[in-house]
């Protein structure tokens, strides 16, 4: 067997391929067909997907860029969490307020709107992901304004409105199975690109070391 068909039978372990009903026009690109009224994802485009989401995530991360980690699924949350706490990424939750990412030029504007953040100087982050964009549409016409690229989870139902603004879109059923798996991915990339910069890092100061002797 294959690595790409290891990796297919996992997305399928996953439910990744289950789409909550009939796909919306513009998600028919990403589907395999129907069955029960149900979309079938296409679990090769889906593969595709998470390929290039994750090498984006990667390029930001090795320049060490700034990321916000949106979700609302109760269910989700311990995954979530122990992602950005292996990356070492601090998953800020006031996003949850309106105009987070708009007002965050402004904080102490903001904060004296809601006494229980705790903001400094907030700078807004450089990618969003988003682990269940259906429920987040807000955020997503926040990061719009302000041009910040979007990785995010899409069902086959998603409106138009919210689907054509996400970046990089995963088209995939936000199973807890899949959630785990995507997170799992983004903290391998993030732990391979820091492992890759701190190794450029080191070679970098033993050449600064060797010319230092070289010089005296």
């Amino acid at each position: 067997m294959t690595i790409h068909s290891v990796v297919i039978q996992k997305l399928l372990s996953t439910n990744a391929h289950l789409g909550r009903r009939v796909a919306a026009h513009h998600f028919k690109i990403y589907t395999y067909g129907h069955r029960n009224a149900m979309a079938i994802i296409d679990s090769d485009k889906t593969l595709i997907c998470l390929r290039n989401a994750c090498s984006f995530i990667g390029n930001l991360a090795r320049a060490r860029a700034r990321f916000l980690f949106v979700n609302t699924n109760p269910l989700h949350d311990e995954i979530v969490n122990t992602m950005t706490s292996r990356i070492g990424c601090h998953n800020d939750s006031s996003w949850r307020l309106g105009g987070f990412l708009t007002n965050s030029s402004s904080p102490k504007k903001f904060r004296s709107r809601n006494k229980k953040l705790r903001l400094g100087a907030v700078q807004p982050p450089e990618c969003v992901v988003i682990f269940d964009t259906e429920r987040k549409s807000s955020v997503i016409l926040e990061a719009e304004k302000l041009q910040i690229p979007i990785v995010g989870l899409v069902d086959s139902s998603m409106p138009w409105e919210t689907y054509k603004r996400i970046t990089y879109p995963i088209p995939a059923n936000d199973s807890v199975q899949f959630v785990y798996l995507f997170c799992n991915l983004i903290t391998k990339t993030f732990l391979y690109e820091q492992k890759r910069l701190a190794s450029e890092v080191a070679v970098q100061e033993d050449d600064v070391r060797y010319a230092a002797v070289c010089f005296y």
